[in-house]
C-alpha cells in the first residue's frame, strides 16, 4: 500500500495553524493611556524531539515561506524542509541529511533528520 501526503493540503495545514512568524493583520490595539495590557500571542510550538533529546515535547517554532519548511530548535539551531508535490510531503533543503517521512495517523506525519524528529499536520492519502 503506498501512501502519499498531499503537499498542497500539508502547506495549507502549516499555514492555517498560524505558526508563521509573518503576519498581515493589523498590530495590536494599544489603549490611550499607554501600553498594551494584553501579552502578545505566542504561536504555539512544533512537538519535536532535537539535540539529543528522546522524548517528544511542543518546544520547536515553525515557519513556512515560500515552500521553506524551517523548523527552529530552542537550542537556536534549525533544520529546514522543502515542501514538495511528489507524494513525500518534505525533503531536506540544506542538503546535510536525507530528511524520512513516516505517517503517524490520518493529519499527522514524523519527519525525521539525523537524530531530530518532528511532528507536523498533514492530509495523508491512502
Amino acid at each position: 500500500m503506498f501512501t502519499r501526503i498531499s503537499s498542497f493540503a500539508l502547506a495549507l495545514l502549516l499555514i492555517g495553524c498560524g505558526e508563521s512568524e509573518k503576519s498581515n493583520g493589523p498590530a495590536p490595539l494599544v489603549p490611550q493611556g499607554g501600553a498594551s495590557t494584553e501579552a502578545p500571542v505566542e504561536p504555539p510550538k512544533t512537538v519535536c524531539a532535537v539535540d539529543g533529546e528522546r522524548d517528544l515535547a511542543p518546544v520547536c517554532d515553525r515557519e513556512l515561506v515560500d515552500g521553506l519548511l524551517t523548523l527552529r530548535h530552542p537550542s537556536g539551531g534549525f533544520r529546514r524542509l522543502q515542501v514538495v508535490t511528489d507524494g513525500r510531503g518534505v525533503i531536506s533543503a540544506d542538503g546535510a541529511e536525507p530528511a524520512r517521512v513516516a505517517t503517524v495517523g490520518i493529519s499527522l506525519i514524523e519527519v525525521s533528520v539525523g537524530e531530530d524528529r518532528y511532528r507536523l499536520p498533514a492530509v495523508v492519502e491512502r
